[in-house]
């Protein structure tokens, strides 16, 4: 088995890959390394290609003799989506379909694509399951859901089999230092709390004092990275069964406020962390916290990394190793 990994060289596919490899799996990482990295493709062969390029795609799916797709390249910034959403829709959506195109001339039927909580909107109720409304707030998530309808009528027309893995809040690094959370521009949480406390940014902003929320900032519920690259690898296995063809929530079911991630932060690293106040951000929905008892009990998934401190303690020593060597 040959997986592609699209967006592999991204913070997420990135330890995607290196998962994979280690259970044995071939794989081909495909990416324009706008976002992602030359340097955290340490495994597998790598092509430097654009999704919207389909005769690429076509022929690197063709040379590799590939059987399996992993599709993580995406644009992910929440806010520049609402303030650029056709560039969310060009690449995002336009760039997924090429691919679909590219694997529907090649002939692979199998696909497991990374989408997101954003697709849900404004929570109805406390903990989100995945037949909660569909309403995505910002034209990120609005793409992402698009998608999967994509995927959804692919299925019906081609005989598609695939699964949409929606992912709370991605954090934490390759407990082995190899890997790590690394955006131009850091917009995440925790990495932008870590570098205040490793002395590389002055403060962090907490966008929003004002929601309906305990201490008025928002929640999220965090998910180790490393826990989201198995939940991919047990999609990859479900993909020839009746798991198939649905999404699957990726979350611990336990929310942290922003104020909350601070202090945590705060006491694994042992230093201050300033914050300024700043206005809500567009698009940022009060709290968002997963069910994911459907891949628990579909695929077996068990994250392993459960905790904040724990979480956070493993972008802290990939903070460390950037800062200090």
């Amino acid at each position: 088995m040959t997986v592609l990994v699209t967006g592999g060289a991204g913070y997420i596919g990135s330890h995607a890959v290196k998962l994979l490899v280690q259970r044995g799996y071939q794989t081909v990482v495909y990416d324009n390394l706008i976002y992602g990295h030359r340097e955290a493709s340490l495994w597998g062969d790598f092509v430097e290609g654009d999704l919207h390029d389909t005769a690429r795609l076509v022929q690197v799916l063709k040379e590799h003799h590939i059987t399996d797709v992993m599709h993580f390249a995406a644009f992910a910034y929440v806010g520049e989506s609402v303030q650029d959403p056709l560039k969310y829709y060009a690449n995002n959506v336009a760039g997924t379909l090429s691919l679909l195109q590219a694997m529907r001339t090649v002939g692979v039927q199998h696909l497991i694509f990374s989408s997101t909580c954003a697709v849900y909107g404004i929570p109805q109720q406390p903990v989100l399951t995945e037949d909660h409304p569909l309403c995505p707030i910002n034209p990120y998530g609005e793409s992402k859901l698009f998608v999967e309808r994509m995927l959804q009528a692919s299925a019906t027309a081609y005989g598609l089999r695939w699964i949409s893995l929606r992912y709370f809040n991605a954090a934490g690094a390759d407990p082995e230092g190899e890997l790590g959370e690394s955006h131009d521009p850091e917009t995440h949480l925790i990495p932008l709390v870590l570098s205040v406390a490793s002395g590389r940014r002055a403060d962090v902003a907490i966008f929003g004092t004002d929601y309906d929320t305990p201490d008025g900032t928002c929640i999220r519920d965090y998910i180790h990275v490393n826990d989201l690259a198995d939940a991919h690898i047990l999609a990859l296995q479900g993909l020839d069964t009746d798991k198939a063809q649905t999404a699957y929530n990726l979350g611990n079911g336990t929310g942290y406020s922003v104020r909350q991630v601070i202090e945590t932060a705060a006491h694994v690293t042992g230093r201050s962390i300033a914050t300024q106040i700043a206005p809500r951000r567009p698009g940022d929905p009060p709290c968002l916290v997963a069910a994911a008892d459907k891949i628990r009990s579909a695929l077996g998934w068990q994250p392993r990394y459960t905790d904040l401190p724990t979480i956070i303690a493993t972008a802290w020593h990939w903070e460390c190793q950037r800062r200090y060597g």
